[in-house]
């Protein structure tokens, strides 16, 4: 029997020494991909949603009540990840509002855009578009004339909403898009502009505001001429960013009936007729 004297060490098997190999070159395999292609991969350009950021930063805290203290309209958002939609379900579910994602920077149109946006107002439902923001790829006038030019209008018809602008956190990189919040105030403003130029309408924004702090200093300079679509899934609207007394629309919940993301207007239907006629 050999004999092993203390610091020898035993001779390993071919099959030990197969091991270590394999386990020697997976090692050097890791080290030699860059950290950050080892995190999570960001989602597919044009994936983003209304709401994509909201459940991983803000978290959710509870749903509106059961009985609401002031009349409410419920409406639905829906992008293209949902596909064609059930609409006559949401119609007599008693949802009365939609809005359907338009475009993504300038390099996304939803594939489902004409199901989604003509399905909703076919079943008898106010209906409007939104669109993505993506601050760090083209310029704020830039992705408002896109989103018009690929569903983003508006018509004075009774039932068409004013375009949204959907700015909040970035799924792709940076949550504020690596601008400063004079910046992004700057491309807001610009995108804004352009949009009512185009339409004759000021445009609706949709944000949270947790990011519209962080990424505007909470900026007030919108507050007098676009309606405020707040984002937060608790059983309140919460603090609003600065300079709106009250929320135009306010998205609950992305896990209610048939589509996810549910919303309520602020008012009865007849002041969501309002908004539509501008």
């Amino acid at each position: 029997m050999p004999v092993h004297r203390p610091g020898s060490r035993r001779p390993r098997s071919p099959a030990g020494l197969a091991l270590a190999l394999l386990t020697a070159l997976a090692l050097a395999v890791l080290c030699a991909v860059p950290v950050a292609a080892r995190t999570a991969a960001a989602p597919a350009r044009g994936s983003a949603h209304l709401g994509i950021g909201v459940l991983a930063h803000d978290g959710r805290s509870g749903t509106p009540p059961t009985v609401a203290a002031a009349v409410q309209t419920e409406g639905v958002d829906v992008s293209g990840h949902q596909g064609s939609v059930d609409w006559a379900t949401l119609w007599n579910s008693g949802v009365r509002w939609a809005y359907t994602k338009a475009t993504e920077g300038t390099y996304y149109t939803n594939p489902s855009f004409a199901q989604q946006y003509n399905g909703s107002y076919n079943v008898g439902m106010i209906r409007g578009a939104y669109h993505f923001a993506t601050p760090d790829t083209t310029t704020g006038a830039t992705q408002a004339n896109y989103f018009v030019d690929h569903g983003g209008g508006w018509s004075r018809d009774g039932r068409t909403l004013p375009g949204t602008l959907d700015i909040e956190w970035n799924p792709y990189g940076d949550a504020c898009y690596g601008k400063t919040p004079a910046a992004m105030v700057s491309w807001i403003a610009d995108f804004l502009n352009t949009y009512r130029a185009r339409t004759g309408r000021d445009a609706v924004i949709y944000t949270a505001t947790s990011w519209w702090t962080q990424c505007t200093g909470n900026s007030a300079a919108f507050a007098a001429n676009n309606p405020l679509w707040i984002a937060r899934y608790a059983a309140d609207p919460g603090t609003l960013p600065a300079g709106w007394g009250f929320q135009t629309m306010w998205q609950y919940t992305s896990s209610g009936p048939t589509v996810g993301d549910h919303d309520k207007f602020n008012g009865a239907l007849d002041r969501v007729v309002a908004l539509a006629n501008g």
